[in-house]
């Protein structure tokens, strides 16, 4: 199995993996983790959930070629269904990164509650050198966080950023020795096994309450922007340039 999951001490773990592919992500990856994060949701003796990769590497991404043979085509697609289960869990959801962190690899980390990166940990959104647009939100919580110029770096340009610029950003709590987060992570979560339930919940509900409508509202532009953008010219360059190891050329648009 691609995505690994269990629980154990209160703690549900959606592990990512697929190293000989560097846990790039499938339709039916995306599935596997929906569902995964609506069973812990429901789940009594679940207090958090815990979202890892493997040693080295959090996730690189999209998988391209799986992304371009079944790509989203509305709010059912897996990857807008994942993204929703993620936004819509109640529960502390607590991130171990380790190694790259790319596209919804980083993304999905403004919807986690807790994040530890490593001190190797590379961070990117290039959607943009991809013909594409920010996802998940990230157009609005990124610049919220950093401000227009440092975000206009991060997503207009892609440039990769560390894990100190990560905490430094807001986007996560701590930077530790690689083979630390994971260990450290888990640890955390299971703090959540001695505080009441429902005051956690809550109080989750109530942080997250005051962007909730916005985050709906920008994934929503979002997402229509971004499938109009994969069947764009500039996508299909990107793409190919991808697949035949070159540099694409966008002089021509």
């Amino acid at each position: 199995m691609n995505i690994r999951t269990g629980v154990v001490n209160g703690v549900a773990t959606i592990e990512i993996a697929r190293p000989e592919k560097k846990n790039a992500l499938t339709a039916a990856m995306y599935t596997a983790m929906a569902e995964a994060i609506t069973n812990a949701g429901t789940d009594a003796s679940v207090r958090a959930l815990l979202i890892t990769g493997q040693p080295g590497v959090f996730t690189s991404g999209n998988d391209l070629e799986d992304f371009m043979q079944r790509p989203p085509a509305g709010p059912d697609s897996p990857v807008f269904r994942f993204m929703q289960a993620l936004v819509a869990c109640d529960k502390p959801v607590v991130a171990a990164v380790t190694g790259a962190a790319v596209g919804i690899g980083t993304t999905l980390l403004f919807h986690c509650d807790l994040v530890y990166v490593s001190d190797e940990a590379r961070l990117a959104m290039p959607f943009v050198g991809l013909g594409l647009v920010p996802e998940y939100a990230s157009s609005l919580l990124m610049p919220a966080l950093v401000g227009h110029v440092k975000a206009a770096e991060k997503l207009l340009l892609g440039d990769p950023f560390t894990g100190e610029q990560a905490v430094e950003f807001g986007i996560a709590n701590a930077v530790l020795p690689a083979g630390e987060v994971l260990p450290h992570a888990r640890r955390m979560a299971e703090r959540f096994n001695a505080l009441p339930p429902g005051a956690v919940r809550d109080s989750k509900r109530l942080m997250r309450a005051p962007q909730r409508e916005q985050i709906q509202a920008v994934m929503a532009e979002e997402n229509r922007l971004f499938g109009e953008r994969l069947r764009s010219p500039e996508a299909r360059e990107a793409f190919q340039a991808f697949f035949e190891k070159r540099k694409p050329d966008f002089t021509k648009f």
